[in-house]
């Protein structure tokens, strides 16, 4: 009676199985967690502009106005970035007139991405209420 071989190892085509399945597990890993960031990013920015349009509430009540600046300005009692610090923060924030008003009627607050977002721009609040922004996937941007 003859003794069979047995091998030992996997061959080259299990191995490259194996490596094909961590490929594309690995790429469905990569995009969900791109998309995590983005949200939460996205919903900073939100916070932010929410925190400043209550400043920006409290100030019109004091000098019967509200005060426009631009992204990057200093020497605003106003955070002019999201996030902790002006470094760490992913959105530059700047206030402005609304579109068919005076600054001491209606305020629009905006926060500028600092890396590039490819679903969504700039995001817009303003003191009446209105929200919007500018980019390809507008319905995330408030969500």
């Amino acid at each position: 009676m003859m003794k069979q071989k047995y091998s030992k190892g996997f061959s080259l085509i299990e191995l490259m199985t194996v490596v094909l399945i961590v490929g594309i597990l690995a790429a469905v890993a990569t995009s969900a967690y791109t998309q995590s960031v983005l949200k939460a990013k996205r919903a900073e920015a939100r916070a932010a502009l929410t925190e400043i349009l209550q400043q920006q509430e409290r100030y019109m009540t004091q000098k019967n106005t509200y005060l426009a600046f631009g992204v990057g300005a200093s020497g605003v009692p106003f955070k002019t970035f999201s996030g902790t610090s002006a470094a760490v923060g992913s959105y530059q924030i700047g206030a402005e007139a609304c579109e068919s008003a005076t600054i001491a009627e209606c305020v629009r607050l905006y926060a500028v991405p600092k890396h590039l977002d490819p679903g969504v721009g700039t995001i817009a609040l303003t003191s009446a209420g209105a929200r919007d922004c500018t980019g390809t996937v507008q319905k995330e941007c408030w969500r």
